[in-house]
């Protein structure tokens, strides 16, 4: 799950250059897995690579934290593409909120079949719409701006259907707030670099993440992480001799020492 899209991407295109094995290696004494030094040097040269940290922190913001939370929402067990194309046939049959809001589920299922679990995706945008409206006194989320992480996390976690994932997504594209999102790519990544078990669930390295790293680098940090998983840290054949922390990584220290 994320904002980010191949076509939307502002990572530099430039081929990833492993480091070299003449570099000597990190001292694992000096950055233990897991700890603030390992953690900010991985962040580091992921960004050289990828330079998310620089990308504006409204980039892939939808202007409306409300749109924000329902593209997000339709992101859940699918990929960005099949996301983006059901998002876009919802707003095209359906201009405004409360056009959805007064559309039946059927209709709505049909218009986003695209993103996958499309009733129960149809009757959790309605019952959150009638939710937000019967709050915000209209389909919208502006005031949002105005509110502090808390009281966001608070309230967006109350919404049936709407998991930490999504909240930090809205938290950190829509609202411009501190948020760690952990989708599949940064679960695997943090799993493998030592900074969680291998059973830690995504919602536990989330709060993890979001408790170590400095807020200002969460929303870069979460991008160069996704990027890094789909084109190098892969889930099956990992390509560690093109990887700028392979040094650094707990996965591959146990392979070499398996030698």
């Amino acid at each position: 799950m994320s904002r980010m899209t191949t076509a939307g991407t502002t990572a530099r295109k430039n081929k990833i250059s492993p480091r070299s094995e003449a570099e000597p290696r990190i001292n694992a004494a000096e950055h233990p897995y897991g700890s603030l030094e390992h953690i900010l040097l991985v962040l580091s040269r992921l960004d050289s690579v990828y330079g998310h940290e620089s990308t504006p922190s409204d980039a892939f913001a939808t202007g409306e934290p409300l749109d924000g939370l329902m593209l997000t929402l339709l992101s859940q067990n699918t990929n960005d593409r099949n996301r983006d194309v059901a998002y876009g046939a919802l707003r095209k049959k359906f201009p405004t909120w409360s056009d959805v809001a007064r559309a039946s589920k059927d209709e709505i299922t049909l218009a986003i079949k695209y993103a996958g679990l499309g009733d129960i995706k149809a009757e959790r945008m309605k019952a959150i719409l009638a939710i937000i409206a019967n709050d915000f006194g209209g389909y919208t989320l502006t005031r949002m701006r105005e509110w502090d992480s808390d009281r966001v996390r608070a309230y967006l976690s109350n919404l049936r259907g709407i998991g930490p994932k999504t909240v930090a997504c809205v938290m950190a594209f829509d609202l411009g707030l501190p948020a760690f999102p952990v989708d599949t790519h940064v679960a695997r990544i943090s799993r493998r670099l030592g900074w969680a078990g291998e059973k830690s669930t995504p919602e536990k390295i989330q709060i993890f993440l979001e408790k170590t790293v400095p807020p200002e680098r969460c929303g870069g940090g979460h991008l160069n992480m996704i990027e890094h998983g789909r084109r190098i840290c892969h889930a099956r054949a990992p390509e560690c001799s093109a990887c700028v922390v392979a040094d650094v990584c707990r996965e591959r220290s146990k392979s070499e020492d398996d030698l």
